[in-house]
C-alpha cells in the first residue's frame, strides 16, 4: 500500500478518519446468550489507558469499550480489566478476556492465531516545522534536511515518498525534537501524535508547529489501533466490527477522538 494523507469520512467529528465505506453494512450478531464481554487492557499508555486522579482506569480505550458495550446492548455485562501489556495474548488465550483493546501491532503472526477488528484509529505520520518559518507545504521542504530518528520506519517512509529531502538521521524522537527547536534541521518527520502533544507542551515553549498533511502507510506504520479477539469466538469479532462502525457513523467515535485529541493528530 502507498502513502496517503489521511482523508475523513464527510461529517467525521475532529477530521477522523475511518475504516469503513459510507454504504458498509455489518449485522449486529445475537449476543444474548453471552453471559459477559471483558475487555483486557494495559495501563500506563495516556491519553488510551491510565489511572486518573481518582484512581480509575480511563482513556480514549476505556470510553471506546464503554460505548462499544452500549452500542451492543450489553452495558451491564461489560467488564474492562488492565494488566501488564505482556500479559494481554497469554490472558486472552486463557480466556480471562473475550478481547483486548490496547494497541496490539497486527502482525502475520498473530493474525495465524487471533482475529482483529477493523482498525479504530490510525496514527500518521506528520511533519513538523519551526513556527517562523516560511514553509506552508510539505512541498516547500524539496531540499531541505529533514530530521527523522535513524533506523525507524519513519526513516524509511521519509526515503521511500519524499525523496527530494535530505534526511538527517537522530538518535530519537527528542533528540529529533530538540534539533527543530535549536533550528539545527529544517523540519522533522515522524509519529503525528507525539509531534501534536509535544507543539502544545512546555518543552516546545511555541517553537514550532505541524504542516497540514497526514501521512498513512500500512506498509510501513501498520493497520492502526485495533481490537484483537479469539478465532473460536468469530461472533464477538463481528459485534466489535458492526459496533464500530456505529460508532463511526454516529459520530460517537469522533467525539471520544476529540476528548482525548484537543490537538488533531490529523
Amino acid at each position: 500500500m502507498g502513502c496517503s494523507a489521511a482523508a475523513a469520512e464527510p461529517g467525521a467529528p475532529g477530521g477522523l478518519p475511518t475504516s469503513f465505506d459510507s454504504r458498509e453494512r455489518i449485522a449486529r450478531p445475537d449476543l444474548s446468550g453471552l453471559p459477559r464481554l471483558r475487555f483486557l487492557t494495559a495501563v500506563d499508555f495516556p491519553p488510551f489507558n491510565f489511572i486518573d486522579q481518582t484512581g480509575k482506569l480511563a482513556g480514549f480505550n476505556v470510553d471506546l469499550v464503554r460505548e462499544i458495550c452500549r452500542e451492543l446492548e450489553l452495558a451491564a455485562k461489560c467488564q474492562i480489566q488492565a494488566l501488564p501489556f505482556a500479559d494481554l495474548r497469554e490472558s486472552l488465550e486463557k480466556d480471562a478476556g473475550e478481547a483486548v483493546v490496547a494497541g496490539i501491532a497486527v502482525t502475520a503472526g498473530l493474525r495465524r492465531d487471533f482475529v482483529f477488528s477493523r482498525p479504530y484509529l490510525r496514527l500518521p505520520a506528520r511533519f513538523m516545522v519551526r513556527s517562523g518559518g516560511k514553509a506552508t507545504t510539505v512541498a516547500a521542504l524539496d531540499g531541505a534536511a529533514v530530521g527523522v530518528v535513524r533506523g525507524s520506519v519513519h526513516e524509511a517512509m521519509l526515503a521511500a515518498y519524499f525523496p527530494a529531502q535530505r534526511p538527517v538521521p537522530l538518535d530519537s524522537p527528542a533528540a529529533a525534537m530538540l534539533a527543530l527547536k535549536e533550528g539545527k534541521v529544517d523540519a522533522v518527520f515522524g509519529d503525528g501524535m507525539q509531534f501534536a502533544f509535544w507543539t502544545v507542551g512546555p518543552q516546545a515553549a511555541n517553537c514550532c508547529r505541524l504542516l497540514p498533511g497526514a501521512y498513512v502507510s500500512e506498509a510501513f506504520l501498520g493497520e492502526g489501533l485495533t481490537i484483537m479477539t479469539r478465532k473460536d469466538e468469530p461472533v464477538i469479532g463481528g459485534a466489535i466490527d458492526h459496533a464500530l462502525l456505529s460508532l463511526a457513523r454516529s459520530g460517537r467515535l469522533g467525539e471520544i477522538y476529540l476528548r482525548y485529541f484537543p490537538v488533531d493528530i490529523y
